[in-house]
């Protein structure tokens, strides 16, 4: 019999999957090895209005043991550090894990940081705008493969390197496109699996020879330091040949219905709809606003990576490499 253990949010991310496609819980206790009542008790505790998503998951799990918590007296100098960090668009857990790493004495919890933010929306702050959903509901992006067509010699993601999974080396990259209002103007976004180091590029459509070029323009400066490109089955990536002829390398594609595959690049695409909401006019949008968020993310610390930055990291991989 196997033991209950904490899900995590790509577990859930599976789960949701699963369910769309018909697999019982017993089959998908198998797939994740997990047992069939972790399953059963995950879907019945977090499943609303009779339908189970991952971020509600999540989200339901998260309101639970943040009640089991005890208050924690927020000093004059932690709420002045947590407002600065929010004004930088860090998250609580961004904030709370610097803190420790700095071993502050005035360090918190992201949970306190939480509370702190929600205390100060109901006395009529305004701290929470500066949390990545606002505390709006999510509305999941589709996934209706069937319409997206057939791309020529794709190379599904079944071939890849194991190392690629490992998340080794600096070098292989996820990509995708974000969207703008009725569908005019795209952005192209590129994203490291080790570093998280992101690049984004604004087109004006996402056709897939201006998709194609713009993926060159950011690579080829970079190009003995990407190893492989994975992309979802959108028709953007049709002239993925010309991609990995031009830039040496090797291209593959996720399957179907299994977005964690990329779970990354679709994270990444989360935190730019933060400065670029839906519906926002990417025509309209600058390119030095495009810069600015590149920035942003790339100096954000991440909990992944120690708290250490993107930009750390993969700059650190080019010196080494230039001093090789």
């Amino acid at each position: 019999m196997k033991k209950f253990t904490q899900l995590t949010l790509k577990e859930r991310y599976q789960i949701s999957a699963y369910i769309k496609v018909g697999y019982t819980q017993n089959d998908i206790a198998k797939l994740l090895d997990k047992s069939q009542s972790t399953i059963s008790r995950e879907i019945s505790r977090n499943s609303k209005h009779n339908k189970y998503q991952a971020e509600v998951a999540e989200q339901l799990t998260f309101t639970r043991h943040n009640k089991k918590n005890k208050f924690v007296k927020l000093t004059k100098k932690a709420k002045i550090y947590i407002q600065e960090k929010l004004k930088l668009d860090w998250s609580p857990e961004q904030i709370s894990g610097v803190m420790k790493k700095q071993k502050l004495s005035y360090a918190v919890s992201y949970e306190t940081i939480y509370r702190y933010i929600y205390h100060n929306k109901s006395c009529g702050g305004r701290l929470y705008f500066r949390l990545r959903h606002k505390n709006k509901k999510y509305h999941k992006r589709s996934s209706d493969y069937n319409t997206r067509g057939i791309i020529k010699n794709r190379i599904s993601i079944d071939k890849r390197p194991k190392i690629v999974e490992r998340k080794a080396r600096v070098g292989d990259w996820e990509i995708d496109t974000v969207i703008g209002k009725n569908h005019k103007g795209a952005l192209v976004t590129i994203v490291d699996r080790k570093s998280k180091f992101a690049l984004i590029k604004k087109v004006q459509s996402k056709h897939a020879n201006i998709v194609s070029k713009a993926t060159i323009d950011m690579l080829l400066p970079i190009k003995t330091l990407t190893h492989t490109i994975t992309s979802d089955n959108g028709k953007e990536f049709a002239y993925h040949e010309e991609i990995s002829k031009a830039l040496d390398t090797d291209f593959y594609f996720a399957n179907p219905y299994h977005s964690w595959e990329r779970g990354l690049n679709e994270h990444t695409n989360g935190l730019i709809r933060q400065y670029l909401p839906k519906k926002t006019d990417f025509t309209k949008v600058e390119d030095g606003k495009i810069r600015f968020i590149q920035d942003r993310l790339n100096n954000r610390p991440r909990k992944v990576l120690g708290f250490k930055t993107p930009a750390e990291v993969f700059y650190a991989t080019i010196f080494k490499k230039l001093s090789a």
